[in-house]
Parts: C-alpha cells; sequence; structure tokens
C-alpha cells in the first residue's frame, strides 16, 4: 500500500465520520435520541446507569440502510 492510497481511504474514512455525525445530529432533532423506549436508565443512590438499547437498534438499522445504499451505488 502506497501513501496515496492510504491517504485517500483516511479522505474517505473521515467523510464517512462527519456525514454519521453530521446525520445523528439530523436525527436528534426529529427523534429523542437517549429517550427511546427500551433504552434502560438505573438510579441509585450514588450511582446512574444508562445502556441505550433502543438508541442502538435505530443506529444500527439507519446505519445498515446508509452502507448498503453507498455500497449499491458504487457498484
Amino acid at each position: 500500500m502506497d501513501a496515496g492510497t492510504l491517504g485517500r481511504g483516511l479522505i474517505y474514512l473521515g467523510t464517512g465520520l462527519v456525514g454519521i455525525g453530521g446525520l445523528v445530529l439530523l436525527l436528534s432533532h426529529v427523534v429523542d435520541l437517549g429517550n427511546l423506549p427500551g433504552d434502560l436508565v438505573y438510579r441509585g443512590d450514588n450511582v446512574q446507569v444508562y445502556v441505550p438499547v433502543g438508541t442502538m437498534i435505530v443506529l444500527s438499522l439507519l446505519l445498515t440502510l446508509l452502507v448498503n445504499v453507498v455500497l449499491r451505488c458504487v457498484r
């Protein structure tokens, strides 16, 4: 692997991360991510545990759809 290929890959990776960040930002205005049904919250006396199961499922589905659309457009 030469430096040009590595640089191009890093640029694509960075662009993808920016796109995912923008998608999460847009979704946070439409859907209240973090307060979906299925998100588990335990509040004790001195501890708070938050497990965003519902949010993880929604983001997983959306990212799977996004990756599939991108891969179909590239081919």
